[in-house]
């Protein structure tokens, strides 16, 4: 599943980095401590945080996630948008908590 069929089953709105949209989802790592996520995500998890910083674009790059999902309708700042539309890094934002992101895209992935 790609990050755009992800976003459109779970109605996820696109703040930035369209061109990650086509990036294989093969998991999901939730987290807002930058040092643990950078250590800990996979290649292709989708991101579930509240961090919507220019720090949280630098550690999705190195951590090669597939899109950062903001939970809680979390604020994209300025600069991350542009340094995610720069480094093609998808981010999508939800209304919804991140256990219960974290459970939808997990039944979609099985």
């Amino acid at each position: 599943m790609t990050v755009r069929e992800l976003g459109e089953r779970l109605s996820l709105k696109e703040l930035a980095g369209a061109g990650g949209l086509t990036r294989e989802v093969t998991g999901c790592y939730i987290g807002d401590l930058l040092s643990w996520v950078m250590g800990r995500a996979r290649e292709g998890d989708v991101w579930i945080t509240v961090m919507g910083n220019l720090n949280a674009i630098g550690v999705a790059a190195l951590a090669d996630t597939s899109c950062i999902i903001l939970a809680e309708n979390a604020w994209l700042d300025e600069d991350a948008k542009a340094k995610a539309d720069q480094q093609g890094v998808a981010v999508l934002a939800s209304e919804e908590n991140s256990y219960c992101l974290a459970l939808r895209v997990a039944e979609l992935l099985s």
